[in-house]
């Protein structure tokens, strides 16, 4: 039992819960709780990271042996940072079996404990290529009572920056998605949209005409973005102009507009809305500001939850809701070239070679998994999660 106690400063009426979250890097935080925001926060340039208390204000006095029992429900994105629906189904399903896994911050390097029991997870957003091989996984996870929707990417980009995608697959897994659940429970993401010398505009016309009217009737959004230019991206690019004669663009921002808004007239022809993701200056009467991750959306979809949502981005201009990413950066073996998750394609494909499908984080090994479960128990005296 707790030998301390726990103090709780809440900001609304009855929020006085605390989500299963456990720190065990550094104990610093626990005598200077204001070190940390009250919510995930905005990582500059890429991606998301878990910080501690969401916006219960919580700290945790000195002498507590025990995390006290109750959750608040949290969003858990499946993920930004890899591709766990086409590669690591397995994984995520023995984590759901035992009821939570561990998380590393890839910008502080923290580890956490992060609870997927069904009452504390208030939805999983999936992120994917191909979501095939999730097909099982999904029924499974629908018996459990979890609530999910899906951001499935389906782009118009050549081969030689998606070598390792089964497009045909992925349109066929979509369709039925959208016959099994719903068109609603699916974001197309037509994202990056890269301008190359053999990408032009009017490849992109033509393209997401066709991907469009294959589409109708399916999906209700779509969800796009330009290639952003972040220093690993730059260096594969240059890459690509140097092994394969393929020279990318960087649009000015007035073609980057012309191209968006002739893609959106396309998209109502259809019936999908269209939805920019971290570009503000693309937004109109025809193109919405995205939700990848939406809280409304889980609303409209499963009914109101306990959680009050909140907007927190994981970059300038995103229009996400605050969530939990349980993926890891430098596991994903897709490969493309336009991928800011890993540092290179060498490096992804060993992670995934190597990865333990019985460790509780994603990418390592049992053994070292197993080393951090046990450095969480002793630095917090965490009951054992078996």
């Amino acid at each position: 039992m707790c030998g301390g106690s726990w103090e709780v400063a809440c900001d609304h009426a009855g929020a006085g819960r605390h989500p299963d979250i456990c720190h065990g890097k550094n104990r610093g935080w626990v005598k200077s709780p204001s070190r940390f925001p009250r919510s995930y926060g905005v990582v500059p340039e890429e991606g998301d990271s878990v910080f501690l208390f969401m916006d219960t204000g919580m700290r945790l006095s000195p002498g507590c042996d025990e995390v006290p029992q109750g959750t608040m429900k949290r969003i858990i994105s499946v993920s930004r940072r890899t591709d766990i629906p086409a590669f690591y189904g397995n994984w995520l399903m023995r984590r759901i079996r035992e009821g939570f896994v561990g998380v590393v911050n890839p910008f502080g390097g923290q580890r956490y404990r992060v609870s997927l029991k069904p009452e504390d997870v208030a939805c999983l957003v999936f992120w994917s290529k191909d979501f095939t091989p999730f097909l099982a996984h999904l029924e499974i996870l629908d018996r459990l009572g979890y609530r999910f929707y899906f951001n499935y990417t389906v782009t118009a980009l050549p081969s030689v920056f998606e070598s390792d995608v089964d497009k045909p697959a992925a349109l066929r897994t979509l369709k039925h998605l959208a016959e099994r659940y719903s068109p609603a429970q699916i974001n197309w993401r037509f994202d990056p949209i890269i301008l190359s010398s053999i990408s032009d505009e009017a490849f992109y016309v033509r393209a997401f005409e066709s991907l469009a009217s294959e589409l109708e009737g399916l999906v209700e959004r779509c969800c796009f973005s330009f290639v952003a230019f972040y220093g690993k991206v730059r260096r594969n690019f240059k890459d690509l102009e140097r092994t394969r004669g393929v020279r990318v663009a960087e649009p000015s921002e007035e073609v980057r507009i012309d191209l968006a808004n002739q893609l959106a007239q396309i998209a109502t022809m259809h019936g999908i809305t269209m939805h920019s993701c971290c570009g503000d200056y693309l937004l109109g009467e025809k193109i919405r500001k995205a939700h990848c991750i939406d809280g409304a959306l889980i609303e409209r979809l499963f009914g109101p939850c306990e959680i009050a949502y909140k907007d927190k981005g994981t970059r300038p201009q995103c229009g996400c809701t605050e969530s939990t990413d349980i993926g890891t950066y430098d596991t994903c073996p897709h490969g493309c070239a336009y991928c800011y998750a890993n540092a290179n394609k060498p490096t992804a494909r060993q992670s995934f070679e190597h990865h333990a499908p019985d460790s509780a984080f994603l990418g390592c090994t049992r053994a070292q998994s197993d080393a951090w479960l046990t450095e969480l128990r002793e630095d917090f005296r965490f009951p054992s999660a078996q």
